[in-house]
């Protein structure tokens, strides 16, 4: 159970810290600003929850985990049941604090930082460019968490490059989506903005998820390779160590009397 509470926390935090900066703050700080919330948010909680359940919080990061058999299988339904509730709480909290600002906050109007294509993209970008920009980036952001938690990665590190890639695929995706590459912090404001929000949603689960499988699968075409090598590696020093003369016992030297 601990691992499900984990997910939710983790999910919260980074719905909660990256989209309020976007509704309460992003007019000051601008996409970079906003990056860097969703960024580092994830740095702090890979330091967390990491040691508990991994720190997905993202079900993309889950399907790519599960496929790459680097979890217990028997734990994604529930993976992704926690970063889900996750990400509508930490919506809602947002939108609690948003109503608090002068002349109220209406999200159907306002956009609650939701995801978008067309006429609800910042920049109006097409359902094809939206498509594209969803799949690659979450392609980079799985690929690096599989990578950076492999077992033969520096260990104590994998947080700072996670985090990294979080932040560079917002800053490219912010534009053009308002950047998901993860279908729980897209399910969250969509909730609550409704309409459009999520007649469109369907493009932002699907894209991330397709993206994460991609990850996998790329990772592993690459990694297969590496375990052939370190297997003839094994066998060939086992065979040294075979082929290595027994040492002869030494005689035992005579205690001197007292």
């Amino acid at each position: 159970m601990s691992r499900y509470v984990a997910e939710f926390v983790g999910t919260f935090v980074l719905v909660f810290t990256g989209c309020g900066a976007a509704v309460l703050a992003g007019d000051q700080i601008g996409p970079l600003g906003i990056s860097l919330a969703f960024g580092v948010a994830l740095i702090a909680m890979v330091y967390t929850v990491g040691h508990i359940s991994g720190c997905h919080i993202n079900p993309a990061v889950t399907l790519g985990l599960f496929i790459s058999n680097k979890m217990p299988r028997k734990h994604a339904p529930g993976y992704w049941i926690s970063q889900i509730a996750g990400g509508i709480a930490a919506a809602g909290v947002v939108l609690v604090i948003a109503r608090g600002m002068p002349g109220g906050y209406d999200p159907a109007v306002q956009g609650l930082a939701a995801n978008g294509f067309g006429a609800h993209s910042p920049g109006h970008y097409n359902f094809a460019a939206a498509a594209l920009t969803e799949f690659a980036l979450t392609f980079v952001l799985v690929i690096t968490v599989i990578g950076a938690t492999d077992i033969d990665a520096p260990s104590g590190f994998a947080g700072i490059p996670i985090g990294l890639a979080l932040l560079l695929a917002n800053l490219v995706a912010i534009p053009v989506t308002n950047a998901s590459i993860n279908p729980a912090r897209s399910i969250g404001p969509a909730v609550f903005v409704g309409g459009w929000a999520m007649r469109q949603l369907w493009l932002f689960v699907v894209a991330p998820l397709l993206g994460g499988i991609a990850a996998s699968t790329v990772y592993r075409l690459i990694e297969i390779p590496l375990l052939h090598a370190r297997d003839a590696e094994r066998a060939r020093r086992a065979r040294e160590v075979q082929l290595l003369p027994e040492r002869p016992e030494q005689p035992e030297r005579p205690r001197r009397s007292a």
